[in-house]
């Protein structure tokens, strides 16, 4: 399980945490619930979880900002 974090508008950014690859969806899913407040303040506007080349989730960091 891959993950790519973007900036407005769909542009892949360079992420201000290092992303790891994980084995299941649910790790890369803690990860991300621990890392995107910094994710966020680095520019990072949502997340995108990958296995492959198949988009599995996709997750908004403003609206957990606004949470």
């Amino acid at each position: 399980m891959a993950q790519g974090e973007e900036a407005a508008y769909g542009t892949d950014t360079a992420p201000a945490v290092e992303p790891e690859e994980f084995t299941t969806q649910g790790d890369a899913e803690v990860w991300i619930g621990e890392v995107w407040k910094e994710l966020l303040d680095g520019g990072a506007e949502q997340v995108t979880l990958f296995e492959g080349d198949a988009q599995t989730y996709v997750m908004s960091l403003r609206s957990a900002a606004e949470a």
